[in-house]
């Protein structure tokens, strides 16, 4: 049981499985006729990170689910990674979680109960973690091993924050470095060290919990998680939501910084290529580099965020109270003529 390894056993990792943006809009495209709800403030038509359903009383109910195939070997590094990166998008609402429900498919005649046992037991971790309970579940027999959560979460109405309410002039942050793919590729390959590899594992397995303490703050004025689109994907959406332009310097993104040795290796996602080719002509021209980085699948990825700039060193000092060293990486202006600028 020890030997067993993962990824062998799925044909994608993480949030490379995801479907591509392209194709997920043809999937989410219906000719039923619209229902309103008036309390549902957030549904799928914004492209958001979770639902939001407002109680009626100031309070309001976060839902998500997020799940994948595994993105490393380790079966309890895997239940934590899941369950990191499903949580993170009620923090990237500004929310709070309260509870979460395990989805869990297994292909039990191929790999034993209990290496599924040990995913279970990697994503009660997390939860503790996080102060919410593992609550329950659902299970199936499944070609390949699949496990992730549903998620609830609280806030408060005004803390609300949605990745399609950004303004002209605000500044971009992002809190987690760029390049989980391009590592987990390496790793299968086997030709990723240790030590890069810890790292990624490191960033994958930290709860995005910053995001509640955003929420709090008005001069926040949009959010979401970069996961499976890459950072150009989700910026794309937030642009997009908000009919604005990004410019952002390649220099100032936080990535990991032994990333070249590992795209010269060629180590880099399918799913690159299908984000690229998903929103690539809405991008400036670009080097090969910078789409291996700005397009790579992050699974568990950090929280994006824009704020009014007048607030900048409030953002910053907060920021740092709380253990995060960030910097802005570009900014937000009025529709240009391409959607984000790549300087």
């Amino acid at each position: 049981m020890d030997e067993i390894k993962l990824t062998q056993y799925s044909h994608g990792a993480g949030c490379g499985c995801k479907i591509s943006p392209a194709v997920l809009e043809k999937i989410l495209h219906s000719d039923f006729p619209k229902t309103m709800f008036s309390n549902l403030l957030v549904g799928n038509e914004s492209k958001d990170d979770a639902a939001v359903f407002d109680m009626g009383n100031g309070n309001c109910i976060v839902s998500t689910t997020d799940f994948f195939m595994p993105i490393v070997d380790d079966s309890e590094t895997f239940g934590a990674i899941a369950s990191v990166n499903a949580i993170s998008d009620v923090y990237a609402m500004g929310g709070t979680p309260l509870m979460a429900i395990a989805i869990l498919g297994w292909p039990i005649n191929k790999i034993a109960p209990e290496v599924a046992k040990h995913v279970l037991e990697g994503s009660r971790k997390i939860c503790l973690e996080a102060g919410i309970p593992l609550a329950g579940g659902h299970s199936i027999d499944c070609p390949e091993p699949v496990f992730g959560l549903a998620v609830t979460g609280s806030l408060q109405k005004e803390n609300l924050k949605r990745n399609d309410t950004a303004r002209a002039g605000d500044l971009l942050y992002l809190t987690k470095s760029l390049g989980i793919g391009i590592i987990t590729t390496a790793q299968k390959k086997g030709i990723v060290t240790a030590a890069h590899y810890d790292q990624a594992v490191e960033s994958m397995t930290t709860l995005n919990w910053f995001g509640a303490e955003a929420g709090k703050l008005p001069y926040v004025h949009a959010m979401t998680d970069v996961t499976g689109f890459g950072l150009l994907g989700h910026l794309a959406e937030v642009c997009e939501g908000s009919n604005l332009s990004a410019q952002i310097n390649f220099k100032d993104i936080p990535i990991f910084d032994f990333l070249d040795h590992y795209i010269q290796q060629k180590s880099t996602p399918g799913g690159t290529q299908r984000n690229w080719d998903s929103y690539g002509s809405k991008i400036s021209s670009i080097s090969d580099t910078q789409r291996a980085i700005l397009a790579d699948p992050q699974t568990s990825g950090g929280l994006l965020i824009t704020i009014d700039p007048k607030h900048q060193n409030d953002f910053e000092t907060i920021a740092t109270h709380h253990g995060y060293d960030l910097k802005p990486f570009g900014k937000l202006s009025n529709h240009g003529h391409v959607l984000i600028d790549v300087i």
